[in-house]
């Protein structure tokens, strides 16, 4: 099973100059208790914001180049990367633009944190229909702990 998750600006921006704008602990305590024990599949950019692998998940970049990372498969396409795992396997798509764009077609779920502000950015999530999704489950949040913006964790299945 494909899996997208992202956190998304109201102007559809998620990130600048290969880096995070916002520092949500709510999202990043979502994010690593959904993904964690599962496959991550992330971009080589974004595998280099990281800066490191995630913990408890088997890694996997994909890059254009033939490189080696420590502790994470490297492969060459997100077809490449989506037959290391059993169909049944939750495999999390985790970022960049580019590899959002070519698994939000093949995605079964979409794990969307909508962030209620506008931020400058260079990087944007790629448009989705509504219509071809489910909303199965939503928590909304007046304010962070330390981030002072409304947002809403939600989860969609695509509709068959």
């Amino acid at each position: 099973m494909v899996s997208v998750i992202v956190a998304v600006a109201e102007n559809g921006v998620i990130g600048d100059r290969n880096a995070l704008l916002w520092h949500i602990s709510e999202d990043l305590r979502h994010f690593k208790s959904v993904t964690t024990g599962h496959p991550v599949v992330m971009g080589r950019k974004t595998f280099e914001s990281l800066g490191r692998p995630l913990p408890n998940r088997v890694n996997v970049v994909i890059s254009r180049q033939d490189i080696a990372i420590d502790d994470c498969r490297v492969v060459h396409s997100l077809d490449e990367a989506l037959v290391l795992f059993p169909a049944d396997e939750e495999t999390f798509v985790i970022g960049g633009a580019q590899i959002y764009a070519q698994a939000m077609p093949r995605a079964d779920r979409f794990y969307l944190t909508r962030v209620h502000h506008a931020y400058e950015g260079d990087t944007s999530f790629p448009q989705w229909d509504v219509r071809e999704w489910r909303l199965i489950s939503s928590v909304h949040f007046d304010r962070g702990e330390k981030y002072p913006y409304p947002f809403d964790i939600e989860c969609y299945e695509r509709i068959r």
